[in-house]
């Protein structure tokens, strides 16, 4: 029988890696042995505060794919996301994974600002997260590898002018959201549906608490955007404090030994038998045809 591992087993092992060299095994650790759970929300809340952005919540509305098959198109986003960082965007498998994200923007109309935009809030939001609410915050050198990660991700992905390094995309962020949040109905229809699978995860009475705790954890301006109600002060508050005392008691937890894979939790479902890369995603008839998706691939779940 192994011993537990030190809860300063991962920090001591990011220490001697390379912030910039090593920085896909970085990333690795942080998303699937330090913060698993935090980051998936923390991805999935990114991810969410962008339909905000009417040219992007529209374009999401219009496909209709987001508002007639929620729990799909989540598990997909999950999936290529997640493939890409189990495999590292320049191996084999990590490429087939960023090369079907790329299948699926470039059959649309997509700026360069808004994927900047969009890979910005990748960048910043799961340090955001884990800040406030982890069982530790990240340190330097762990968030120098996580912009160097996905600025080689944004790379691949085509998109262009990407800021430098934390602080710029930080700026980046907090402009676009400042110039381009803008109510719209489109983009809450897109919301509602989010939320709505979000409260599904859980047993139906929880619904509106669910609902109302999603709610406290966005800021003002996102909530304007939306058009949703602000919770009470009291209700904002305690659904903060149970986050961060849920990251009190990690900290007195030994580390995880075994890494976290997002499709292995319950909330992932749409496929029980296993996924193949080349298929996960949208098939628009303007898709262009592409090798990978004849190409071998394997099957995991």
């Amino acid at each position: 029988m192994r011993l537990p591992l030190r809860r300063d087993h991962w920090e001591r092992e990011i220490d001697r890696l390379d912030p910039v060299r090593d920085r896909v095994r970085v990333t690795q650790i942080l998303a699937m042995h330090e913060f698993p759970w935090d980051l998936q929300q923390a991805l999935s809340f990114a991810l969410f505060r962008t339909y905000a952005v009417p040219s992007i919540g529209r374009l999401l509305f219009d496909t209709g794919e987001f508002t007639t098959d929620t729990q799909r198109r989540h598990d997909d986003t999950v999936l290529i996301l997640e493939g890409i960082i189990e495999h590292g965007p320049d191996s084999d498998a990590g490429r087939q994974s960023v090369r079907r994200m790329n299948q699926m923007h470039g059959s649309y109309d997509i700026s360069n600002d808004d994927m900047r935009y969009v890979l910005a809030t990748f960048v910043v939001m799961p340090v955001r997260w884990v800040d406030d609410y982890g069982y530790r915050k990240v340190r330097g050198h762990e968030v120098t590898a996580t912009v160097e990660y996905y600025r080689r991700v944004g790379a691949l992905m085509g998109i262009k002018d990407l800021p430098e390094d934390f602080a710029g995309f930080g700026r980046l962020l907090d402009a676009y959201e400042a110039e381009h949040f803008t109510p719209d109905r489109k983009t809450r229809a897109v919301a509602d549906a989010t939320l709505e699978l979000l409260t599904s995860f859980y047993p139906k009475p929880l619904a509106p608490a669910v609902n109302a705790f999603a709610r406290s954890l966005m800021d003002d301006h996102l909530l304007a955007a939306f058009g949703y109600r602000k919770p009470s002060a009291p209700v904002r508050w305690a659904s903060r404090a149970a986050l961060r005392l849920r990251g009190r008691f990690i900290a007195l937890l030994p580390a995880r030994r075994k890494p976290t894979y997002a499709r292995d939790l319950a909330r992932v479902k749409s496929y029980p038998n296993g996924h193949i890369v080349a298929r996960l995603g949208t098939f628009p008839e303007t898709m262009p045809t592409d090798d990978a998706l004849t190409e071998p691939v394997s099957v995991t779940g």
